[in-house]
């Protein structure tokens, strides 16, 4: 997250952001967590011509993937309720919405 902030020059990301992400790179073959607990990139991910990046297409391909990029964008919207709610208030109707559908498909 420091390196994160430093090349983004003031942007600091969110553990609530960063560690889902990780995750999913971890799931994905793409990152190997090492003894000391940092990271480094995989063989498969320096194999991959499009690299790591691909999370980012939003282009699910699997169940499991969306549900992977769904924990993501939740991550990402749990972050700006913390920083802007504002941003937020006009969404509120939409978000309880979802979770009611999401409710219904966890229930069935």
């Amino acid at each position: 997250m420091d390196q994160i902030e430093q090349m983004s020059l003031g942007w600091r990301p969110s553990p609530g952001s960063v560690y889902p992400l990780l995750e999913e790179l971890l799931a994905e073959g793409l990152l190997h967590r090492r003894e000391d607990g940092r990271y480094e990139v995989t063989a498969r991910a320096r194999e991959n011509p499009s690299g790591p990046w691909d999370l980012f297409a939003g282009q699910a391909t699997s169940p499991e993937g969306l549900v992977a990029e769904m924990r993501s964008n939740v991550s990402y919207l749990e972050d700006l309720s913390t920083s802007s709610p504002e941003k937020l208030a006009p969404l509120r109707k939409g978000l309880k919405e979802l979770g009611d559908r999401l409710n219904k498909l966890g229930s069935a």
